[in-house]
Formats: structure tokens, sequence, C-alpha cells
């Protein structure tokens, strides 16, 4: 009986906010704009809140799009200027308050940077990602490296699993080597999966 209760508790499987269905692992998030959290959602209930006008507009569906934009590059100068304290920094614009939000993950997981609307305008100008980003629901995930910044338009549920996989892994004061190759597999997959900006507005 002691050892039974020593022994940490299975972890409960994700239900659906709404309906309380089980969802799978890989299921789909809604924002809640109110809150500024995501919740977990079936698919049925998932496509229920993609509806113009449901509940209010409260809860925004995320979507499922990864866009790049080989032409647009963000120089040395331009990164220097936006004083990220770390190589990996993400951004969405908040709706409700019309600003944009910028986080970067660190051991503590995602950590609110105050950010210089001037500098991220500048560094982002002519970039065709920032013009097509859906507010709330999608992100610009950059990540500086000797190569120069990777800049991908993603899910917001993204930036936030990317957030989770490296607070399990941080060590040290820069994350070490372990998640220095946990970043590098999880850019890997991102540019498997992302698509030219010009195919999105060509639609």
């Amino acid at each position: 009986m002691l050892r039974r209760l020593r022994e940490p508790a299975p972890p409960q499987p994700e239900r659906c906010t709404f309906c309380g269905r089980r969802v799978p692992q890989q299921h789909r998030h809604l924002v809640d704009t109110e809150e500024q959290a995501l919740t977990c959602v079936c698919t049925a209930c998932g496509l229920l809140f993609q509806q113009p006008g449901a509940a209010g507009g409260r809860y925004r569906s995320v979507p499922d799009r990864h866009l790049i934009d080989p032409d647009h590059r963000i120089g040395e100068d331009a990164w220097a200027a936006l004083g990220i304290p770390v190589g990996t920094a993400f951004l969405f614009r908040n709706a409700r308050q019309d600003r944009l939000v910028v986080f970067y993950p660190g051991p503590a997981g995602a950590t609110e940077s105050e950010p210089d609307e001037a500098a991220w305008q500048s560094a982002l100008d002519g970039s065709r990602l920032a013009a097509v980003l859906e507010p709330d629901v999608e992100a610009l995930l950059l990540r500086h490296t000797d190569d120069g910044v990777q800049c991908h338009l993603v899910p917001i549920d993204t930036c936030y699993e990317l957030v989770g996989r490296l607070r399990r892994c941080w060590r040290g004061f820069d994350g070490g080597a372990e998640a220095r190759a946990e970043l590098d597999a999880f850019f890997a997959r991102l540019d498997e999966r992302a698509r030219p900006t010009a195919a999105e507005v060509s639609r």
C-alpha cells in the first residue's frame, strides 16, 4: 500500500474543453483571446469554432500552415536592434490590445519581452510573412545562428510546443548541448513542412 502511494499517478488523458471527449496526442487547439491561453479541442468542436461568430468570437481556431519567405532576410544589424537576449524568440499580434507580443524560451518557460515596435517593423519591413500573419493564432518564430536569422510563420501552439521541449532539457545559462540539439531538430522539421509565402499569396 505504501509503495502504491509513493508511485506517481499516471498522466491523465487530455480531453476536449467543450465536450469532454478524449483527444489524441496530436489534436487541435483554440486560442481563448480573453485569457490569451490555448485550449484543447476535438476535431468536431474545432470545426464548430471555425464558423464566423462562434462563441462571440472569444475562441479562435489555430490554423495549420507553416510558411517561409525565401526573399526576405533579417540582417545582423536588424537582429541586434531587436535586443533579444537569446538566440530564439517568437512574436504575434494581440488583437484585443492591438500590439506586438514577444516571447523567448528559457528554463522557466516562455518569458515575455517588451518589444520595440519600431525595431520590429524595421526588421520585418518587406516580409510577406509579417503581411499575412493572423493575429492571436499565428506567430513568427525566429532563430539566430551563425548562418543568419531563420524566420518561420507557424501556428501559435507550435511555439509553445518548442518552449515545453526546451524547458525539459535546458541546462545551465544557455541551455546546453541537449537544448541546442533539440532546437536543431525542431527547426529541421519546420523546414520540411514550410511552404514559400508566394505560394500562399497566389492561392
